[in-house]
């Protein structure tokens, strides 16, 4: 946890108002990312059930990672949703773009620098759930591998195998779709006819056009 983040959380701790909106502007963005993974469209009411947790509990947050700690409570909110809600998938939706979508491997940089709103959210919630909640606990969130493994129960050896898994599998998605635009476009094109002579381009039809795929 950064030192200003540090000083925010004594400060909340003590009753300062403004230091909690500072916490709240710092955490709300990640948190809602995340939340929109788990939960779809319930992600804004999940949040709000958060905070309203952390506000009350803040006064025996003892130290360690701060980021950790409301993650956790926001995992736990995210479960207890979704148990009542079992009967009723949850769908992606927009939010706010995966701006630093970043890890260790070169493949999430590339991730980052390529995804956009919808179709981040959207890969993410295909991949393996293992593998989703540690890429959006390690690139969006930004925990290292132990204190992500301490939030999911599991080893930090496995938070990083899963992370690095689910964004080599990311970057193999962005590659087809890159590669299936090009085609997409050119099966939409509509070769010219080549003309032999005057009138005879209307009676003389190509012998055969390779078709569409």
């Amino acid at each position: 946890m950064t030192g200003e983040l540090s000083e925010a959380v004594a400060a909340a701790q003590g009753g300062d108002e403004e230091a909690f909106r500072f916490l709240y502007r710092s955490l709300q963005p990640g948190l809602l990312r995340y939340l929109t993974a788990l939960v779809g469209g319930d992600a804004e009411d999940v949040a709000s059930e958060t905070w309203l947790q952390i506000s009350r509990d803040l006064p025996s947050f003892t130290g360690g990672e701060f980021r950790a700690w409301t993650v956790t409570i926001a995992r736990n909110r995210a479960m207890d949703h979704l148990r009542r809600q079992r009967r009723r998938p949850a769908l992606p939706v927009p939010v706010q773009a995966l701006s630093e979508l970043a890890g260790d491997a070169d493949t999430a940089e590339r991730a980052g620098e390529t995804i956009g709103t919808e179709s981040a959210l959207a890969l993410i919630a295909s991949l393996p759930p293992r593998e989703a909640e540690a890429v959006l606990l390690r690139a969006v969130i930004g925990l290292d591998a132990e204190t992500a493994g301490r939030v999911l129960g599991r080893r930090a050896g496995a938070v990083r195998t899963a992370a690095h898994r689910g964004l080599r599998r990311l970057a193999g998605l962005l590659e087809r779709a890159d590669a299936d635009q090009p085609a997409d476009r050119a099966g939409g094109a509509t070769p010219p006819r080549a003309r032999t002579g005057p009138g005879r381009q209307a009676s003389q039809a190509p012998k055969a056009e390779p078709a569409d795929g």
